[in-house]
């Protein structure tokens, strides 16, 4: 049997980046006179891109900015998280072993995030961990972002990987979403940043650390 293309989300599912995320959002607030988002709110908002975030982060409190206003705040958060992307972001517990070990079997992994490419190489490069997959896809790499299956497809065939043998790793509905658009498997973790438990959008398979993905992967491979 054919190893599967295993592609993972990346803030939430493969690193730990709230820290990093929320500090950002807050130094750019701050600049801005706007109170800083507390931690577990601000968790919560991660995902979809940094301007999505910063636009959520802006109506968690109850305001509205002009489009020049936002692009600025923007311009002004990227410029930031870039020179702090990796200070305290980590890879959520087991995932080295885990890549080992589904390594050892044969998979190839990738990463198709809606954070920017570059931003995404940058942050894994520091982590160590970029030489482990074939492709590492954001939401500029074909101007497409998550839940349009199309990007998954295409992150897929970039890592050189067979759409029949692939599987999603994500934490969150536009993960699963996507997943589910594009006719792949998918798996979802419960310790990321989605807002409503991640079972109740009905993956086909909820884990709660990486020690059981080796078996969860397995577990797809002998099903098809």
């Amino acid at each position: 049997m054919l190893a599967p293309t295993i592609v993972f989300d990346l803030d939430g599912t493969l690193v730990d980046t709230a820290p990093d995320l929320i500090e950002t959002l807050n130094v750019v607030f701050e600049r801005e006179g706007m109170p800083p988002v507390d931690y577990d709110t601000a968790r919560n908002l991660i995902g979809g891109g940094a301007k999505a975030m910063l636009v959520r982060g802006i109506e968690s409190e109850g305001r509205i900015v002009e489009p020049a206003k936002l692009q600025q705040m923007f311009d002004d958060f990227i410029a930031y998280y870039t020179a702090h992307v990796a200070d305290r972001s980590r890879p959520f517990p087991g995932l080295i072993d885990a890549l080992d070990t589904l390594a050892e079997r044969g998979c190839r992994f990738a990463v198709c995030t809606n954070k920017l490419e570059g931003l995404s190489r940058l942050l894994l490069e520091k982590l160590e961990l970029t030489a482990r997959f074939e492709a590492i896809c954001g939401q500029d790499t074909f101007r497409i972002q998550k839940p349009d299956p199309e990007i998954l497809r295409r992150t897929i065939t970039a890592a050189g990987g067979n759409l029949r043998h692939a599987v999603m790793i994500g934490d969150s509905a536009t993960d699963i979403h996507t997943a589910r658009n594009a006719g792949i498997p998918v798996i979802a973790v419960d310790f990321g940043y989605s807002e409503s438990p991640v079972a109740e959008f009905k993956p086909d398979q909820v884990i709660s650390h990486f020690s059981e993905l080796p078996a969860a992967v397995a577990a797809f491979i002998s099903a098809h």
